[in-house]
């Protein structure tokens, strides 16, 4: 890992109507817009999509490293996380993230550390640590 602090540039662009583009260096371009709340298109990733989607990814990220750390074995994590966007006293922003995991592990894995692991991982996630909206987590285990 790179010391910190660490840099992350994206840009984006558009002309006086349709979709924003979104780039990164050595990244594919990413056409956005407002999403189907705020009278844009339907199946268009938008800011909000995007930023429920850092918050499902990260998720993910932080329990795989800590997995590993753990030597925890697993065979596959699914996460949805659901941004509540909300108007609190005249400002507009995502009050809560409703995160849900679901965790296959093999035969044999314990579930009470599998348990603790995701409760770490949400803890730990960059993002949602860098959120000022509430994080609810919860989470499922299936030892196949």
């Amino acid at each position: 890992m790179q010391g910190y602090p660490h840099f992350y540039v994206a840009s984006a662009s558009a002309a006086n109507e349709g979709n924003v583009t979104v780039t990164g260096e050595g990244l594919p371009d990413l056409d956005t817009a407002s999403p189907p709340q705020f009278d844009g298109p339907l199946g268009v990733w938008s800011p909000e999509t995007l930023f429920s989607a850092a918050v499902a990814d990260c998720f993910i990220l932080t329990f795989r490293a800590i997995a590993r750390a753990s030597k925890f074995e697993w065979t596959s994590l699914d996460c949805k996380a659901e941004g509540v966007l909300e108007r609190p006293e005249k400002t507009t922003f995502f009050t809560t993230f409703n995160v849900h995991a679901v965790l296959h592990a093999p035969a044999g894995a314990k579930l009470e550390l599998a348990e603790r692991l995701l409760e770490k991982a949400e803890a730990l996630c960059l993002i949602t640590a860098s959120l000022k909206s509430e994080v609810v987590l919860t989470t499922e285990v299936i030892i196949d």
